[in-house]
């Protein structure tokens, strides 16, 4: 499918952007971030005095009467998951990027990372339902499918189920996965579904956040329309007791948000919209790197 001229001038205007900041910045460590992620079986080679005797294959040392183990090799294919969350919410941003954009930016950053080590990369665009699916795959073609998804995909519901995504993908995903879920996670009842996953694949929160959803300047007498429910609400924000009173609310989903992603017990990356997106994924993979 051809795409519009001024579709495929942004898609490559991000590919170009995307590519030369994972060159500067990230010059391998997103492979060395997540190296050792699993063993596959090589051969099997008779035993040796000192080899684990945990390896020994007794099926085969029956047939043969002679000890044989098991070889592993490390194994360096590494797939990559990216779940973006695609809700009303994301449509929100009081800096150069919405959420949504910052989101869209990183998981580019982290499907070139990926594919510049050869892996494949798979993407998961969810609501409160799952809107698109992309199977991981190799290859450049599947990075520029990814990111015109990304950035041109138009969801059909505005909620949000964190939950439900992450049951999808436990579903789906049949080997092990690095799995980056994008979101402001502004939901409830994920943190249960999120320990599972992370407990079967490397599961990283990226949690992204504007500085005003929890402190509303004064801006007078303003219209805001919820982004997940469309309700529409006036409001004047020049009342200190109304800003107190939002701040008081906001800080309180915040801690539950909290909450429920140190319950999780699974890594990960904050990122403001108001802030260098860049720079928290370069030092999550050199914590990583440390360990």
């Amino acid at each position: 499918m051809s795409l519009p001229p001024e579709i495929l001038k942004k898609v490559k205007l991000l590919e170009l952007s995307t590519r030369k900041m994972v060159n500067n910045l990230f010059a391998g460590e997103y492979h060395s971030a997540f190296r050792g992620q699993g063993m596959t079986f090589s051969e099997f080679r008779e035993y040796v005095p000192g080899d684990d005797v945990r390896a020994i294959s007794w099926p085969v040392t029956a047939r043969t009467g002679k000890p044989y183990i098991k070889k592993f090799d490390e194994e360096r294919e590494m797939t990559l998951l990216l779940a973006v969350d695609v809700s009303g919410s994301a449509d929100f941003g009081t800096n150069q990027w919405f959420k949504g954009e910052v989101m869209t930016h990183l998981a580019a950053l982290l499907g070139y990372s990926a594919a510049k080590n050869k892996d494949p990369v798979g993407l998961l665009l969810f609501s409160n339902q799952i809107e698109h699916y992309v199977p991981p795959k190799k290859g450049r073609g599947q990075i520029h499918r990814i990111i015109r998804d990304l950035l041109f995909f138009q969801p059909k519901s505005k909620g949000t189920n964190i939950a439900a995504a992450i049951e999808h993908l436990q579903r789906t995903l049949k080997k092990r996965t690095n799995i980056f879920i994008c979101s402001d996670f502004m939901d409830e009842d994920f943190d249960l579904p999120l320990k599972m996953v992370g407990r079967k694949h490397d599961t990283v929160a990226v949690v992204v956040s504007d500085p005003a959803e929890l402190e509303i300047p004064n801006l007078g007498v303003v219209d805001f329309e919820d982004a997940e429910t469309g309700e529409i609400l006036t409001v004047d924000t020049s009342s200190n007791s109304f800003r107190k009173e939002y701040k008081k609310i906001m800080q309180e989903k915040r801690e539950k948000r909290e909450q429920q992603l140190r319950r999780a017990q699974v890594d990960r990356i904050d990122v403001s919209t108001h802030e260098d997106i860049a720079g928290p994924l370069v030092q999550f993979f050199r914590r990583r790197n440390r360990k």
